[in-house]
């Protein structure tokens, strides 16, 4: 059944506010917790209304004095407008405070640009110390939340808005660790976000059809990247391909061909939303048909990689 992460946060984090007084939730009027939803959380939801900088100022100075923040705003303020607080604030200081980040990638995407979220997690990424997780489901959205609690330091999460179908069975996600749905030697796809692994998991069974096997890995942990799962998935099969809800520069793709250079270098193709302020208004799913992020996008760029690389070696 599909869900939505967000909402899936907000279910899992009202019964552990129960069960763990230490922990506080501070929201930003982004009306992802009703009435309803205050009055059940009681003195340990704080609406600062839209202030993200305070919010995060806030945040900080309450886990410095033992609690442990959950702070609710927008990807594309949190890692705008609230950046400063975050990183000298939160990141400077390694306070454990959890930023979910709603409406990641292109979920605002009736909101336009200045809403759209596909820089987060080239910024956040590159902050010493801040684990930056993507769910891809809301079942990785709950087992994120409460693993969270036995985490140092500060964690950003990338939620989206409206529900997303959920993963076929797979291993239990684990931040830190990447999850291989699936398995080949030639070719890996590494991905994270709900349509871009969904997307990956498509074109895997498509090019089987075609003789072609591929690994499919669910990078949902960015930082810290589980590097010795791509590297080991990488080197037999030659070619990664990258996808994700994201500007190409700076977040999954990038964090990969960085991993991969150091440890085993390998082709890298990224594909993401191309660099430059989207130019199309619509809700998610027709921006992501928009800018190509699908199945069969993933199985074109495999295919002639491939059989490029085959054609050269035919010459050579």
């Amino acid at each position: 059944m599909s869900r939505a992460t967000r909402e899936a946060y907000r279910d899992s984090l009202l019964p552990l506010l129960q069960r763990h007084p230490e922990l506080i939730c501070l929201d930003t009027d982004t009306g992802l917790f009703s009435a309803e939803h205050a009055a059940a959380a009681g003195e340990q939801y704080l609406n600062l209304g839209i202030a993200e900088h305070n919010l995060m100022g806030m945040a900080a100075g309450l886990a410095a004095c033992g609690r442990v923040p959950f702070v609710n705003t927008m990807a594309a303020f949190a890692a705008s407008r609230a950046l400063e607080a975050i990183k000298i604030d939160i990141a400077y200081n390694r306070l454990p405070v959890r930023i979910m980040a709603t409406h990641g990638g292109l979920a605002a995407g009736h909101l336009g640009p200045t809403h759209q979220a596909l820089e987060d997690l080239a910024v956040l990424r590159v902050l010493p110390g801040m684990t930056v997780v993507v769910p891809a489901d809301a079942a990785a959205t709950e087992a994120f939340v409460e693993q969270s609690l036995g985490l140092s330091g500060p964690l950003y999460v990338r939620l989206g808005r409206k529900p997303t179908p959920p993963l076929p069975a797979a291993p239990a996600p684990v931040i830190g660790q990447a999850q291989t749905l699936r398995q080949g030697e030639d070719v890996v796809l590494a991905c994270c976000g709900p349509y871009p692994v969904l997307a990956c998991l498509a074109a895997a069974e498509a090019l089987a059809g075609h003789g072609i096997e591929a690994t499919v890995l669910n990078l949902h942990t960015l930082r810290p990247l589980d590097t010795r799962t791509l590297v080991a998935a990488a080197r037999p099969a030659g070619l990664v391909v990258t996808v994700e809800e994201h500007w190409r520069s700076g977040g999954l793709g990038g964090a990969v061909a960085e991993a991969l250079a150091e440890a085993a270098p390998t082709r890298v193709l990224r594909l993401g939303v191309p660099d430059r302020f989207v130019d199309a208004v619509g809700n998610q799913e027709h921006l992501v048909a928009h800018y190509d992020l699908t199945a069969e996008r993933v199985v074109r760029t495999v295919r002639t990689a491939l059989d490029t690389t085959a054609l050269s070696g035919a010459t050579n």
